[in-house]
């Protein structure tokens, strides 16, 4: 069979398919995220346009590629902000390495201190019931 063009409509099983995502998970997706409206059709067919194409290929990327939730997909989808590149773009830079000095464990609890913080914060972003 012919591969369609890029601005061609794909049905569910197409899609499925070209993304190795299984149909139900795409109709299960369809529930969680409102700005994946396919056509629907007689007996309920479901046709995807290029730019429904797009966005299930941004929802599979960042949910099973980059570790992203449902809801932190949800929030960002909302937001309509982009996306960190990865999870570490947004933790802080390490401190440089620190001298053998006497106040060493002190710095050292700070920096990770810093570090606890920034993740706590990733954390509370993406956890349940904030969205």
């Amino acid at each position: 069979m012919a591969e369609k063009s890029e601005g061609a409509f794909r049905t569910i099983g197409e899609l499925s398919a070209e993304l190795g995502v299984p149909q139900h998970i795409l109709r299960y997706w369809e529930t969680r995220f409102p700005q994946l409206k396919p056509l629907q059709r007689a007996g309920n067919r479901r046709y995807y346009r290029p730019a429904d194409v797009a966005l299930v290929q941004r929802i599979n990327r960042l949910l099973n590629q980059e570790g992203y939730t449902v809801r932190g997909v949800q929030k960002l989808l909302a937001g309509g902000a982009a996306e960190p590149a990865t999870v570490e773009a947004a933790v802080p830079p390490p401190a440089a390495p620190l001298p053998a000095t006497a106040d060493a464990p002190t710095t050292d609890r700070k920096a990770l201190a810093q570090v606890r913080d920034a993740l706590a914060r990733l954390l509370a972003d993406d956890a349940p019931g904030h969205l």
